[in-house]
């Protein structure tokens, strides 16, 4: 795999992500999680619903955080693979201390994770993260629609790093960088009941 090339469909499936998420915001978006735990709210946008649904996404990125540290700590990555998990960790901490700073004092601690086999090998690593970015993605898109339009600009720049992350795993997982021209939205109790399932997140 050539380096442009990554390059090249990180943008196509960034163009993609930022129509739909432009299209979510359009559409009225989806419900968002609470700090005090799942539940689904549909209101205008405002300050309030900008803070909710950034801490959920804070919690998202802190996840992510979390996974890349565990594989990079179980010392199984090599080669393109372990580029790859140096690369993204150091993103998703700027994403974590973006989102912190515009929190301030209404960011939530961070979730308590366990990773297990998903960070055992090569393989499971790459898998897991390909859902676990994908996932992220959806959360992102859901919430879309709640966002005042001054703060979904920067979060829009936060998903297309996504978007570039999740199509170089799928590069490396041998599947469709961009399969699809559109993503589809998840409700934030959806995502983060996968993550509990998956055993990620207790």
């Amino acid at each position: 795999m050539r380096e442009g090339e990554v390059v090249e469909r990180g943008f196509t499936r960034a163009g993609a992500l930022r129509a739909a998420f432009g299209g979510a915001v359009a559409a009225g978006g989806a419900a968002f999680v609470s700090r005090g735990g799942a539940g689904s709210v549909h209101a205008a946008p405002s300050h309030q619903t900008d803070t909710k649904i950034l801490d959920f996404v804070l919690k998202l990125e802190l996840v992510q955080v979390a996974f890349y540290e565990a594989a990079l700590e179980a010392r199984k990555l090599d080669g393109e693979a372990l580029q790859l998990a140096l690369a993204v960790r150091e993103q998703e901490r700027r994403h974590v201390a973006f989102l912190r700073n515009w929190l301030k004092g209404a960011a939530s601690p961070a979730p308590k994770t366990n990773f297990g086999d998903a960070v055992s090998g090569r393989d499971a690593f790459v898998h897991a993260a390909v859902d676990l970015e994908e996932a992220a993605i959806a959360g992102y898109i859901g919430q879309s629609g709640h966002i005042t339009r001054a703060t979904m600009v920067p979060i829009a720049t936060l998903v297309s790093v996504e978007a570039r992350q999740v199509a170089w795993l799928r590069d490396l997982a041998g599947v469709n960088p961009a399969p699809k021209a559109m993503d589809p939205p998840r409700k934030a109790e959806d995502v983060m009941a996968f993550l509990r399932d998956k055993g990620y997140v207790s």
